[in-house]
């Protein structure tokens, strides 16, 4: 069975399951599709990016789709460029998966991910395609873009309004993706002191270990190092974990709480609401309360906040897992524009990272288990029995969620209660009743 759309574009293993002839043909189904003639590539430091470009950028050609390439690149990059060019765009990249997986993500002209609409047809053509399949003829080389990364760290210098970061001491962990090449240069630029860990990519080194999945090393870096405070980005650079100056987490829940307390003191929130998805912590939303916030819900995936974010004309929104979008500034996650940002906060604010971060929110205990099935479920309505009974049980200091993941046949069970063991047995309950059903 050919790979489909999940909730961040397509995703598999590299060169076998996302093979060069799938790519290459999603490519021809995308250039018919969107009704551009001209889309921007970037990729990430996998070693199948080069091969995988090269069979994208053939399925493209021969839908009469010129091809200009951005070389390794972050994912909002793309975004940007194809904002500000108003052209079609891709990136190839598996985001924070190891090495040998890669995928594809699409942008339609000015930036913004596939509405649902546009992927459902992209993903019919592609069905189409696949099932009578032609060869596609190899394309030429396409066309260097003369400064792929200067407009968008700009855009993020620019975000700052003409201050700067001097006096902050920053470690950047680059996992090793496509934001080696640049978080350095563009935080040095801005008058930070700078560390770098995990610049190295080698092709399979990629979240190996480290960046915003695995931020370990970080942690003690930042320990060792006195520095202000870490920032982890993951493969292609759209989502961030801190590490604030005692070595801590400040997943993206806190960092919400900060931005969004910090614009709506400025004036600068819209309608004095944040948009999160379903995974957010209970504390964050309890958080906003506290502080006269609204919050706006949307399913996981941050086409789903961005959506949200401009039906409703809002300014920030994003994920726990640190896809953060500054609508008036970016179309996309961005790891690199919330990173400066959150130094440009910590720097105006004249406190410790520690001391904004406890203050922000108190995170309830969460427990998530994933938990295998023989194929993704469509309706889990046979749970709600069991759902129904466990959210009494919890009552307001507690919540509960049942979702099937969209890139994996596993249906996730997350519980948020008072204690970690409350969250830990109520999930393990739950995820038996799910397993007897499902698995």
């Amino acid at each position: 069975m050919a790979l489909r759309f999940g909730t961040d574009g397509v995703r598999g293993e590299a060169l076998t399951e996302l093979s060069t002839e799938f790519v290459g043909v999603l490519g021809l189904a995308a250039g018919e599709v969107l009704e551009t003639d001209r889309w921007v590539l970037g990729r990430d430091t996998r070693e199948s990016g080069p091969e995988l470009t090269r069979a994208l950028t053939a399925g493209a050609a021969a839908a009469g789709v010129t091809i200009v390439d951005l070389g390794v690149v972050p994912t909002p990059t793309v975004a940007h460029l194809s904002a500000v060019e108003n052209c079609g765009g891709a990136m190839i990249s598996a985001s924070h998966n190891p090495w040998m997986d890669n995928g594809v993500k699409l942008f339609a002209p000015g930036g913004q991910k596939l509405r649902d609409e546009q992927q459902e047809s992209v993903q019919a053509r592609l069905d189409e395609l696949i099932e009578r399949p032609d060869p596609i003829p190899s394309a030429p080389s396409p066309v260097a873009h003369p400064d792929p990364a200067g407009s968008y760290c700009s855009s993020i210098a620019a975000a700052l309004e003409g201050r700067d970061l001097s006096g902050l001491r920053l470690v950047l962990d680059c996992a090793n993706g496509a934001a080696s090449p640049i978080a350095g240069g563009l935080a040095e630029s801005l008058g930070a002191e700078v560390h770098l860990l995990h610049d190295q990519p080698d092709g399979r080194n990629i979240n190996d270990g480290c960046g915003s999945t695995h931020p370990g090393s970080l942690q003690a870096a930042v320990v060792e190092l006195d520095a202000h405070m870490g920032l982890a980005f993951d493969g292609d650079a759209d989502r961030l974990i801190a590490v604030d100056d005692t070595g801590a987490l400040v997943d993206g829940d806190r960092l919400m709480a900060m931005f969004a307390v910090d614009l709506r003191d400025r004036g600068r929130l819209a309608h004095d609401t944040l948009v999160v998805t379903v995974m957010s912590n209970l504390g964050l939303r309890q958080a906003m309360a506290r502080a006269g916030v609204q919050i706006e819900e949307t399913p996981v995936g941050d086409r789903n906040v961005l959506e949200a974010l401009d039906a409703g004309g809002f300014d920030l929104g994003g994920e726990q897992s640190g896809h953060l979008i500054f609508r008036r500034l970016a179309t996309t996650g961005d790891g690199l524009l919330s990173g400066m940002l959150f130094a440009d906060l910590l720097k105006r604010s004249g406190r410790a990272a520690s001391n904004l971060a406890a203050e922000a929110m108190t995170a309830l205990p969460q427990v998530l288990l994933n938990v295998p099935v023989s194929a993704r479920p469509v309706d889990l309505g046979t749970l709600d029995e069991a759902l129904s009974a466990v959210e009494t049980e919890l009552g307001s200091d507690g919540r509960v969620l049942l979702r099937a993941s969209g890139t994996e046949p596993l249906i996730r069970v997350m519980v948020e209660a008072t204690t970690q063991e409350l969250a830990r047995t109520t999930a393990t309950r739950l995820a038996t009743v799910v397993a007897e059903h499902y698995g």
